[in-house]
């Protein structure tokens, strides 16, 4: 699934050099091929800062710092978050009470974060080293592009 998840995100976003067009595109892919998902979207690096991108899903919090809950952990690490119980995760910044698991690939071109792409599912235990690997490729992706 992730293989053809990655292809038709290289054809989607190929040629377009408008990054937020190429989240917003990544964000709907995603949402629309991708099970048991509430919320799929980016968090942009402004000025040190996660400010709130282009995404699918119910409205979500704007500001997160580096370093608070998953996605703030992810860009300060910038390491991918895979969260199977983010009840469980130490500072979970709960923007959606319905979110219960969560993954968080950080978005990283020549050394600089760029942002992170956020996937959220409602069901815990929802993503497995699987997806970590498929996200991870798709984030891989994004980063030439943003």
């Amino acid at each position: 699934m992730y293989r053809d998840l990655a292809s038709a995100l290289e054809g989607l976003v190929s040629g377009e050099t408008d990054a937020v067009a190429n989240m917003a595109n990544a964000a709907a892919l995603i949402w629309e091929t991708l099970p048991e998902l509430n919320w799929v979207g980016f968090y942009r690096n402004v000025e040190g800062e996660l400010v709130l991108g282009p995404f699918q899903g119910r409205p979500a919090c704007i500001r997160i710092k580096f370093g608070e809950g998953v996605c703030g952990v992810a860009a300060q690490t910038r390491q991918v978050q895979r969260v199977e119980d983010v009840n469980a995760f130490p500072g979970h910044i709960a923007c959606d009470s319905a979110s219960n698991s969560e993954i968080v690939v950080p978005l990283v071109r020549d050394g600089q974060l760029i942002g992170v792409l956020d996937i959220d599912s409602p069901r815990t235990g929802r993503f497995t080293e699987g997806d970590e690997a498929g996200c991870a490729r798709l984030g891989e992706i994004l980063s030439r592009v943003l």
